[in-house]
């Protein structure tokens, strides 16, 4: 257990000292200053007189929001052609057939939102084609979307007045070259080396110990299981996901692909500090999120190295841990750390069943998930947290008698008003959809009995999982439910729609409003946004948010679960 418990923290050791210098390279990319990639600005170049983009031309923050929003318009369909008929398509040796519209539907708006929820079996149900056309590539330009829109707000929070903030395509060209790509190869090549495949050739027939003949999946997996943990997507090449063998082989790969889902949420915070030159904004910051991550993660860590109390009053060893659901490889504690780590980040990766979790595990990842502040994803984690930011300032200079003011910019009711209505969307689609399908399974429970593997308390949370999921673009489940159903598929995609680009432009607006205003040289009745004591209250607020809107769900599905084993 001691040496479980070494592991992850080791594994969370190396990620933060590897992310602060990380986060120092960023800042230098994205405000173009001289950096270690500079010999592929050819490449960009070429790049944008191919799409006859100019790169140079600042854009407002509504330029911006078109720009993002056309492009992935074209993505998506894109992704539709492709997913509906990808079985009469070359790159298909194993012969999976074409999705229905229905789950091509959800599939590529999943992956173009980051979300990568996947309804399908990744191994029987896409062409490789697929993988390479659609999912791999929507993994990348999902992730540099979120990053460019981050460095939009990053940009506007500078001590200037201006309504120019940078070049959208800019933003997101450097954050593919200059990030993504590099990072995956060396992500992807450790892989390799430890047994994932990267071929194009189709199931391999072998004969087992026990003289059985067997067809295994294999394909170019490496690749996408490299973009898929750094870019914060999580969609696997196999059903098992990163639990399955060839998706990750070993102790050292499961390290590796940990590392790499967090290790740019992270660096972004740092890029933020270093950016503006605001080094205690972002330990500020990355301290309120840290203190969030350990509060969901050492309940999950204890619950699952500790085991099932029922099982243990029927006389069955938990020494081991609560092990329904996870790989002996990995062991109870690296699976709970990866179950957290993969819920604050909206990855959604997982190298277990999280269906199997205890009960008390299970809440800590939907918290992970409902609060959707805590790191989380490529770039948006930092652009959710900055909605909360702006709540807190503006309820602390209330309750001081002082100008709500942020970074020398005056906090006004126009940004409150689109910062509350960005946080309450949250809990709005997820309660919303969990009470529609609470109330369709209920209404005719014959009819719906293949949604649910477990009814009751278990059943709920499953319901709510989904939608939560969905909501805070992480992908994950808990698979006892039966959700490649036409209400699930497009139930869920309008979410994943909504709650991937309002809470994008809404941030990127508020920032835009702030950029256009007159900046006041902080004083002695300025609010100081970079202190422990306002951590403390942008903390609260996330607490009392998340608290006030989910406590009411979270008490009939894993609250009344867990007190159900005693």
């Amino acid at each position: 257990m001691n040496s479980e418990l070494l592991g992850i923290i080791g594994t969370y050791l190396l990620t933060l000292v590897l992310a602060i210098p990380l986060g120092g390279y960023l800042a230098r990319v994205f405000k173009g200053e001289k950096n270690a990639l500079d010999f592929l600005a050819p490449l960009e170049r070429g790049v944008f007189r191919l799409s006859r983009i100019d790169a140079k031309r600042d854009m407002t923050w509504q330029q911006h929001m078109v720009a993002l929003l056309t492009i992935n318009l074209v993505w998506f369909l894109l992704a539709m052609v492709v997913l509906c008929t990808q079985g009469a398509l070359p790159l298909n040796p194993d012969g999976n057939p074409s999705m229905t519209p229905d789950l091509a539907f959800n599939t590529a708006i999943s992956f173009l939102v980051n979300c990568n929820l996947q309804h399908y079996s990744g191994e029987s149900g896409l062409s490789y084609l697929s993988q390479i056309v659609v999912i791999t590539f929507l993994q990348f330009v999902s992730a540099a979307t979120g990053i460019a829109a981050a460095v939009v707000v990053i940009n506007a929070l500078q001590t200037r007045t201006t309504d120019k903030l940078g070049n959208f395509y800019h933003y997101f060209v450097k954050s593919v070259t200059r990030l993504l790509l590099p990072g995956s190869l060396v992500v992807a090549l450790l892989l390799v080396f430890n047994g994932t495949p990267m071929t194009l050739l189709g199931k391999q027939q072998l004969i087992t110990v026990q003289g059985d003949s067997v067809a295994v999946s294999r394909g170019p997996v490496a690749a996408m299981v490299a973009i898929k943990e750094l870019g914060t997507n999580g969609g696997g090449f196999f059903g098992a996901n990163s639990a399955h063998p060839l998706e990750n082989p070993n102790y050292l790969t499961n390290a590796t692909e940990n590392i790499a889902l967090t290790i740019i949420p992270m660096a972004m915070i740092f890029a933020l500090g270093f950016y503006l030159k605001r080094r205690r904004l972002s330990l500020m910051i990355f301290g309120v999120m840290t203190i969030g991550f350990l509060a969901l993660l050492a309940p999950t860590v204890y619950y699952e190295l500790h085991g099932n109390p029922a099982l243990r009053h029927l006389g069955i060893d938990q020494s081991l841990g609560a092990l329904e659901g996870k790989e002996m490889r990995f062991g109870a504690a690296a699976s709970a750390y990866w179950s957290i780590t993969n819920t604050i980040i909206s990855c959604g990766s997982v190298n277990s069943m999280h269906d199997s979790f205890m009960p008390i595990s299970g809440l800590s990842q939907l918290l992970g998930m409902m609060t959707n502040a805590f790191y989380g994803g490529c770039g948006v984690g930092l652009l959710n947290f900055f909605a909360y930011l702006i709540i807190a300032v503006f309820v602390a200079g209330l309750m001081v008698g002082r100008t709500p003011e942020f970074l020398g910019k005056k906090i006004e009711a126009r940004e409150m008003k689109i910062a509350v209505i960005v946080t309450l969307l949250h809990p709005l689609l997820i309660l919303a959809g969990t009470a529609l399908a609470a109330h369709t399974y209920a209404g005719n429970p014959t009819e719906y009995a293949g949604w649910l593997a477990n009814p009751g308390f278990h059943g709920f949370s499953e319901m709510l999982y989904e939608f939560t999921s969905s909501a805070a673009n992480n992908g994950s489940g808990f698979e006892g439910l039966g959700d490649n159903t036409p209400f699930w598929n497009i139930s869920t995609g309008v979410v994943l729609l909504l709650s991937r680009f309002l809470p994008i432009i809404g941030p990127v607006a508020i920032a835009g409003l702030l950029a256009r205003k007159k900046y006041t040289p902080e004083g002695a009745g300025t609010l100081p946004a970079d202190t422990a004591t306002f951590g403390v209250m942008v903390l609260a607020v996330i607490v009392i948010i998340a608290a006030l809107a989910f406590f009411p769900a979270l008490a009939l599905g894993p609250l009344a679960e867990h007190f159900s084993l005693y």
